[in-house]
C-alpha cells in the first residue's frame, strides 16, 4: 500500500498494474468521492515535450468518449514531472489475464466478448477516434462479463512517437496485434482496428497467438505476408461461421476485410444463431484458392476451467459381502454374547455409582438433561431451562438466518447431563445485522450501487434529468447515517443529465428562420459551409447535422449548409478584342454582353476598348459585361465586297444590317452600293441596307 495524493485531489492507494507505458494505481477522487484508477506515464514519455502535447490532445479526445463498452476518462493532469490520467475503475481482469488463466474460451463467450468489443469500437469509429492498439491487455472484463476497451486516444499518442523508440515494452508488447498496413506504415482507417480485432478473436478461441516469431520485426513481416492459419484443425471445435468470420477480419487487404465493426457485430450474431452456415462470408475464397465445402458437425465446445474446481469426491469402497458368507453366523453367534457382557457390565457400573452417590434415592438429583432450545421463542426457552431446575441468562445478537427473538445458540450444548443449577446462556436474535449508510450522494451510479450490494443492500435506481453528469447520484433514501437492516433496499435518485431538446428541421428555410427555429430550442447553428447552386437561391439551407429529430444536450450545435447561389465566374479579359469575338469569349464563361458604342477613330472599328468590371474580377452566373467597343461614326465604303464581309465590317462599324435588295449593277455577287452611301455620318445603332449584284435566292 501507498499513500500519496495527485493535485490535491486523487489519493492513490495501490499498484494494479503496470506496463511499457504507465503504472496503474487504484485510489479515490475526494472531490467527487467516488473510486478511481489514476494511470501515471512512465519517465521516458514523460519527459519528451512532444509527446506530452500530442498525449495531452490525444486524451482530450478520447475523454469525449461516453460508451457501456469503453473505459470512461475522468481527467488528465500534471504534477511536477507526473503526467497522469484519472479514469473509470473497472472491477474485473483484462482480457489478455483470463485468456493467460484459462486458455482457450468457450465459443459462445468469445462470440459475446466480441460483439462486445465491436459496439465499443463501432462507437469510437463513429465519432472520428480510431484505437489502433486492440490487445487483450487493454480489454477489461468486469465480474458481470462486461467488456470495456480502454487506452482509446492514448494508443494513438504512444503509437505516433514510440515507432522510432527502442525502449523495451513500449511498442514491442503490441506487435502481435499490428495490422498489415500498420506495420507499413500506411494510412489506418477503421478495417486496421478490426484486423487487431480478428487477432483477439483467434486468440480467445484458439489460446495462442496466429504469429509469433523471435523478434517483433519477424513477427510484423507474418502479419503482411504469411498466410492466415487455419482454424480446421480436430482440436480447435470451432463452428465454420465463426471460422470463416476470423478469417475475413485477418485479411491482409484492408478492403477484403469487413468496413466497419457493425458489419462484424451482425455476423457474430448470425453465426451465434446458425454456427453451419459460413457461406455469405466466404465470398473471397475462391480468389485465394481455397474449395468451398459443406456445413460440418461441429462437436461441444471444449469446457471452460472453473475458477474453483470441485473438490474430488470420497472414495467408497463396498465389501464383498461373500466373503464372510461362510462365518456369518459363527460371528455373529460370538457378537451377540460379547455385547450382552458389555451391557450387563456398564449397568452394574451405573448402579454402584448411583447407589454410592444417592443420586435421584437421597435429597435430589444433582445433575439433570438438557435439551436444545435453538429456533425457539426466548419466552419459550426461558420456560423450559426453569421446568428442568437451570438458570438462565439471555445475550441479544443480530442474526441471517434466524427471526428475531428466537434462540439462535444455547451454552453449554444439550446434553443428558449438566449440573443442576447449571446457568445457560441463551444467545436471543434481535433480527438481521444493520449498516449505517454513507453518503453516496455525488457518487456515480456504479460505484453507489457496488457499495450497496458489498453492504448486502439492495439498490433501487429512479432516474431524473439533472444539470448533473449522467450517471451522478443526486439523492438517497434512507437519509446518509440511518442504520438499516441488510437485504432493505435504499432507493438512488440517479441523474440522467440534462434533458435532451430535439433538432427542429430546418431544411429549405432561409438562414435567418433557421437561426431563429435552432434558437427557440436552446441550440446553437454554426454554418459549416456555403455551397453554391445554380438552382437554389443564396442564404437557403441545403442540409443539417444531426438530422431533424436527433436528441441534443441543450447548448449543442447544429451545423448547416447554405446555398450561396449561382457558382462566381472569373471574367475574362476581352480589351483588345473585336466586338464579336469578345461577346463569343463572355457567353462561353456563362455571363452576358452589353455593348456601349464609342465614336473613336483612333483604333480599328469594332475594337472593344474597355470593359466593365475590369479584370480580375467575379460575377455570379448571367451576370452582364459591358463593353466599350470603337466605331468609326461614319458608314464605312464596303461597295465591292462580298455580302458577309461588308456585313461584318458594318456591325464593327456599330451599325445593324436592314434588307438586303438585289440589283443589276457591278461585279457579280458582291455589294453595288448602301444606303446611306458610304461615308454618310450616322449614329452607331442605325440601320444600313445592302444592294447587291445578283438574284435573290427566294425569287430565281
Amino acid at each position: 500500500m501507498i499513500e500519496r495524493n495527485l493535485s490535491e485531489r486523487y489519493r492513490l492507494e495501490g499498484r494494479i498494474g503496470q506496463g511499457g507505458m504507465a503504472v496503474v494505481y487504484s485510489g479515490v477522487d475526494t472531490v467527487l468521492r467516488r473510486r478511481v484508477a489514476v494511470k501515471v506515464l512512465r519517465e521516458q514519455l514523460a519527459a519528451d515535450a512532444d509527446f506530452v502535447q500530442r498525449f495531452y490532445t490525444e486524451a482530450q479526445h478520447a475523454a469525449k468518449l461516453s460508451h457501456p463498452n469503453i473505459v470512461n476518462i475522468y481527467d488528465v493532469g500534471r504534477e511536477g514531472e507526473n503526467y497522469f490520467i484519472v479514469m473509470e475503475l473497472v472491477d474485473g481482469a483484462t482480457l489478455g489475464e483470463m485468456i493467460e488463466k484459462d486458455g482457450a474460451l468457450p465459443e459462445p463467450v468469445a462470440i459475446d466478448f466480441a460483439a462486445q468489443i465491436c459496439s465499443g469500437l463501432a462507437y469510437a469509429h463513429r465519432q472520428g477516434l480510431l484505437h489502433r492498439d486492440v490487445k487483450p491487455a487493454n480489454i477489461l472484463i468486469t465480474k458481470d462479463d462486461v467488456v470495456k476497451l480502454s487506452d482509446f486516444g492514448i494508443a494513438r499518442a504512444v503509437t505516433t512517437q514510440t515507432m522510432t523508440m527502442t525502449a523495451p515494452g513500449l511498442v514491442m508488447g503490441s506487435v502481435y496485434y499490428l495490422s498489415p498496413e500498420q506495420a507499413q506504415g500506411h494510412e489506418l482507417r477503421e478495417t486496421s482496428d478490426l484486423y487487431s480485432l480478428g487477432v483477439v478473436l483467434y486468440q480467445m478461441l484458439t489460446g495462442k497467438l496466429p504469429y509469433t516469431g523471435e523478434s517483433p520485426v519477424t513477427v510484423a513481416l507474418k502479419h503482411v505476408s504469411s498466410p492466415i492459419p487455419s482454424l480446421d484443425a480436430e482440436d480447435v471445435p470451432i463452428s465454420p461461421a465463426l471460422a470463416a468470420i476470423v478469417r475475413k477480419l485477418l485479411q491482409k487487404d484492408p478492403s477484403d476485410r469487413f468496413q466497419s465493426a457493425v458489419e462484424v457485430a451482425k455476423a457474430l450474431r448470425e453465426a451465434r444463431d446458425n454456427p453451419l452456415v459460413a457461406v455469405a462470408l466466404e465470398s473471397r475464397r475462391s480468389r485465394a484458392g481455397a474449395t468451398a465445402s459443406g456445413p460440418r458437425t461441429i462437436p461441444n465446445p471444449k469446457p471452460r476451467p472453473s475458477r474453483f474446481p470441485d473438490r474430488p469426491a470420497a472414495i467408497v469402497e463396498e465389501e464383498d459381502d461373500d466373503r464372510f458368507e461362510g462365518h456369518g453366523r459363527a460371528r455373529s453367534h460370538r457378537a451377540v454374547f460379547y455385547l450382552a457382557a458389555l451391557v450387563a457390565l456398564a449397568v452394574a457400573i451405573a448402579g454402584g455409582y448411583l447407589f454410592a452417590n444417592h443420586v435421584g434415592i437421597f435429597g435430589g438429583p444433582s445433575s439433570v438433561a438438557l435439551a436444545s432450545v435453538a429456533g425457539e421463542t426466548a419466552e419459550e426457552a426461558e420456560r423450559k431451562l426453569d421446568a428442568a431446575g437451570l438458570r438462565w441468562n439471555v445475550v441479544t445478537v443480530p442474526s441471517e438466518e434466524v427471526a428475531a427473538d428466537r434462540v439462535v445458540k444455547q451454552y453449554p450444548p444439550a446434553g443428558p447431563h449438566v449440573p443442576a443449577q447449571t446457568v445457560v446462556q441463551l444467545y436471543v436474535s434481535n433480527g438481521l445485522p444493520t449498516v449505517e449508510l454513507i453518503d453516496v450522494r455525488q457518487y456515480s451510479s456504479d460505484d453507489a450501487q457496488r457499495y450497496l450490494r458489498n453492504a448486502k443492500l439492495t439498490p433501487k435506481i429512479t432516474e431524473v434529468f439533472d444539470k448533473s453528469p449522467r450517471g451522478t447520484v443526486l439523492a438517497e433514501r434512507p437519509a446518509p447515517g440511518t442504520a438499516v437492516p441488510i437485504h432493505s433496499t435504499v432507493a438512488l435518485v440517479v441523474s440522467k443529465g440534462v434533458k435532451p431538446v430535439y433538432v427542429p428541421d430546418v431544411v429549405s428555410q432561409t438562414l435567418g428562420d433557421a437561426q431563429h427555429a435552432i434558437g427557440e430550442r436552446q441550440l446553437k447553428l454554426v454554418v459549416s459551409e456555403r455551397d453554391p447552386n445554380d438552382e437554389i437561391a443564396p442564404d437557403i439551407v441545403t442540409s443539417q447535422n444531426p438530422p431533424p429529430g436527433s436528441a441534443l444536450d441543450p447548448g449543442s450545435t447544429v451545423s448547416v449548409v447554405v446555398s450561396s447561389g449561382p457558382p462566381q465566374i472569373d471574367v475574362p479579359d476581352v480589351e483588345g478584342r473585336l466586338a464579336n469575338d469578345a461577346a463569343g469569349v463572355l457567353q462561353g464563361a456563362g455571363l452576358r454582353t452589353n455593348v456601349e458604342y464609342l465614336v473613336d477613330g483612333s483604333a480599328p472599328a469594332g475594337t472593344v476598348m474597355k470593359q466593365d468590371p475590369e479584370k480580375p474580377a467575379n460575377l455570379k452566373k448571367g451576370s452582364s459585361v459591358t463593353l466599350d467597343v470603337a466605331v468609326p461614326g461614319a458608314i464605312p465604303d464596303v461597295v465591292g465586297k462580298s455580302l458577309a464581309d461588308a456585313t461584318t465590317e458594318l456591325q464593327n462599324s456599330g451599325y445593324k444590317v436592314g434588307n438586303t435588295a438585289y440589283v443589276q449593277e457591278g461585279a457579280d455577287g458582291t455589294v453595288a452600293r448602301t444606303e446611306p452611301v458610304a461615308g454618310t455620318s450616322l449614329r452607331p445603332g442605325e440601320t444600313v441596307l445592302l444592294f447587291v449584284n445578283g438574284t435573290s435566292l427566294e425569287n430565281p
